[in-house]
């Protein structure tokens, strides 16, 4: 996995989204149950969560797209419910379908949205994002000739005319093939790198994994964890220490001192459970060293998102069911 955008999590402390207690019901259903959740400037912030989670329902509430019932929201600062204008003024968004316009070009696309936000040299603008997103060579075509990978770049390239801020992006990569997926992974990272704070809904916990700072895993209209990816995963009984020994004396000796580890005598490898923290991890091996054990290897292994998502909603991920 390369580096995630955004920097240094200990580094990001400005908020630029502020939810609390939002909450939203169509009649007796109840689809947000008052949740909480802040996003970091220049990070990826990722709402996890199957269909029906209620998550194009937050998106739509920090976009003014809809009112909540209960519940205050601020984007960049204001509320908005009496700050919609300037809350649209900085902000992008994309959703689960391409929001263009199949009868004209990718150029005239373009061009139209900077026509509609007034932009100062709109064709540089166009010109500059067409070359961005590789579709200088597509740019005179149609776009009803354009596949589904293409479309998404498009309506991406349409969301940044005027230099939002904030992005929202809701399953961006819902129905794409494995790279045009891993496509705009490279773009959401590139965005990020330039400053942009990226809120992203996702059903794929590869692509959670692979961009969030933080993730934020919704189920029922309720936040049921919050955290880094590696936080998150460390919630989920099973991360332990792996350590391979050199002869089956070290390996006899290491299971003495560590009790509860489990071995395995034809890898040579023992299996200790373990938080995965810097400190357990000084622990034990200090424990070896003060028995002169020497171990060939060490990793840690740890839960991935699969197990995190199992454990906290109680069903698999869409993508784990797709498999």
């Amino acid at each position: 996995m390369g580096d995630r955008p955004g920097g240094d999590r200990g580094g990001m402390t400005s908020s630029v989204i502020a939810v609390s207690g939002l909450r939203k019901a169509y009649g007796d259903k109840v689809v947000l149950d008052g949740i909480d959740f802040d996003v970091a400037a220049g990070s990826v912030f990722s709402m996890l969560g199957p269909n029906g989670a209620g998550k194009t329902t937050t998106v739509n509430v920090l976009t003014t797209l809809m009112k909540a019932d209960a519940g205050t929201v601020r984007v960049a600062g204001h509320d908005v419910v009496t700050g919609t204008k300037e809350v649209r003024s900085v902000i992008g968004v994309t959703g689960q379908f391409a929001a263009v316009d199949e009868l004209l070009s990718g150029q005239e696309n373009l061009q139209l949205m900077a026509d509609l936000k007034r932009v100062r040299s709109a064709y540089r603008v166009v010109t500059r994002l067409l070359e961005r997103f590789d579709l200088v060579e597509s740019a005179q075509k149609m776009v009803a000739t354009y596949s589904g990978g293409m479309r998404r770049k498009l309506d991406l390239a349409m969301t940044l005319v005027g230099n939002p801020r904030i992005i929202f992006l809701d399953e961006p990569t819902t129905g794409l093939d494995p790279r045009s997926r891993r496509t705009m992974w490279e773009i959401v990272r590139e965005l990020v790198a330039d400053g942009t704070t990226i809120f992203l809904t996702t059903q794929y916990l590869e692509e959670a994994d692979q961009l969030a700072n933080r993730i934020a895993v919704l189920d029922q209209g309720r936040l049921v964890a919050q955290g880094t990816p590696e936080e998150l995963k460390r919630l989920v009984p099973g991360t332990h220490v792996r350590l391979r020994f050199a002869d089956l004396s070290d390996l006899d000796a290491a299971a003495r001192v560590l009790a509860g580890s489990t071995r395995d005598d034809q890898e040579l490898t023992l299996r200790v459970p373990s938080d995965g923290r810097s400190k357990s991890l000084r622990d034990l091996l200090d424990r070896l060293d003060e028995h002169t054990i020497d171990a060939e290897e060490f990793s840690v292994h740890t839960p991935d998102l699969d197990d995190v998502f199992l454990a906290l909603t109680g069903h698999a991920s869409t993508e784990e069911i797709a498999r």
